[in-house]
């Protein structure tokens, strides 16, 4: 057994490196593991489009030392608060210079098993090591919660991906590909495919797609009425960006039908025109089943509205969405997993992220269920990595 730290961190995407680099501030020690921005570099297409602006898609130090508008400046990248996307390729280098500038002390191994022994936990890596630590974050995003619909389950790789299974397109050239949701991750896919020579349809459950509106000048009036926010414009939106420690305190069911509904599916403004007119979309079809016939699915939809839909394809990309459940994490051990206590597979946390394991906190989407939709978002780890900090040093000094 190695160095003990007092706070172990698992994960190093903006949750994982804005939380350590508050911890580095506040002279808290702790070790940080996983491969930096690994999820952006790796499972999210390359070419895709942030649906967050400019403002809202930082990485968080106490000094805002680095913020994307500064690394845009010094790598003479366009950038603007608002109205302008940035792309995949540039929020992936630039959470790999913070990392390099605030996080340093980044060690690229994975966790491979977690559990406590009386009041310290240990850590096992991938390369042998064991670590023990006082606390643990686990800040591993939505890596291990991919939701996939039962009728496609059973299918083989070959014939069947997630969204966040493809970086590179390039090897469904001249295929058949269906691509299956209505969201941001379904629209980037559907509109890449099909500027790389895919043939490609895109089906969606809702009855209409939606994009955001693209920001621009807006009068008062509008500005008063729909205020920016971190993720997007309005009142409510406001709330959840500016009070997350306010949304814990709604009923339970308040808070799940919200994180269930808000801000439900949408693309960028920059995807309508590269979707519009060139991809062919069929609405209101919900999936129903799907077989192999040879080197083909046979997909079968149920329809909303008017006629079932029958499709036959080389490949279905399920761009379905992610759904909490931490029995998915596969280093958290038996004894960790069963003194959580949960609603909705979603841990239950204290107004600190502390879960009903002492000392051991969940942060990111495997929060949202008790400080709201934000914490979908980015934007969510300026709010998380100052509470962590402040609660975190709070007991270092005891």
């Amino acid at each position: 057994m190695t160095r003990s730290p007092t706070v172990a961190v698992i994960g190093a995407g903006p949750y994982g490196l804005s939380i350590s680099a508050h911890l580095r501030a506040r002279g808290i020690t702790f070790r940080i593991f996983g491969s930096p921005m690994h999820s952006w570099r790796s499972e999210m297409p390359a070419g895709m489009l942030l649906k967050s602006e400019g403002f809202a898609s930082n990485l968080y130090d106490p000094e805002a030392r680095l913020t994307l508008e500064r690394f845009c400046a010094e790598n003479e990248i366009r950038y603007s608060d608002t109205g302008l996307p940035i792309s995949l390729e540039t929020m992936a280098a630039y959470g790999l210079a913070f990392q390099k500038q605030v996080v340093p002390e980044l060690e690229d191994k994975q966790v491979v098993a977690l559990d406590r022994s009386s009041h310290i936990f240990l850590l096992r890596l991938d390369d042998g090591e064991l670590v023990s630590a006082q606390r643990v974050v686990v800040a591993v995003g939505c890596r291990y919660f991919r939701c996939i619909p039962p009728c496609l389950a059973h299918l083989a790789p070959e014939f069947m991906s997630h969204s966040s299974d493809h970086h590179d397109l390039s090897c469904f050239r001249g295929r058949d590909v269906t691509v299956i949701g209505g969201g941001a991750s379904a629209l980037d896919l559907a509109a890449l495919l099909n500027e790389g020579g895919v043939n490609v349809r895109l089906v969606v459950r809702q009855s209409s797609i939606r994009f955001h509106s693209r920001s621009g000048a807006q009068s008062l009036w509008h500005r008063l009425r729909y205020p920016m926010s971190g993720i997007g414009p309005g009142w409510r939106s406001r709330f959840f960006t500016d009070a997350p420690w306010l949304f814990r305190y709604l009923p339970d069911e308040t808070r799940e039908r919200i994180i269930r509904t808000y801000l439900g599916p949408a693309g960028a403004a920059a995807m309508k025109d590269r979707i519009i007119g060139r991809v062919p979309v069929f609405l209101a079809q919900v999936p129903k089943s799907a077989e192999r016939s040879g080197s083909r699915v046979e997909l079968q939809f149920a329809s909303r509205q008017h006629v079932d839909l029958k499709v036959s394809t080389d490949h279905i990309i399920a761009a379905t969405g992610y759904r909490v459940d931490l029995g998915r994490v596969p280093f958290l051990s038996k004894g960790i997993l069963s003194a959580l206590r949960f609603f909705d597979n979603a841990p239950l946390l204290s107004a600190n992220f502390q879960s009903t394991v002492p000392g051991l906190y969940f942060v990111g989407l495997a929060s949202a269920y008790h400080f709201g939709p934000v914490m979908r978002f980015m934007f969510g780890a300026n709010y998380t990595a100052r509470r962590m900090a402040k609660h975190l040093g709070g007991l270092a000094t005891r």
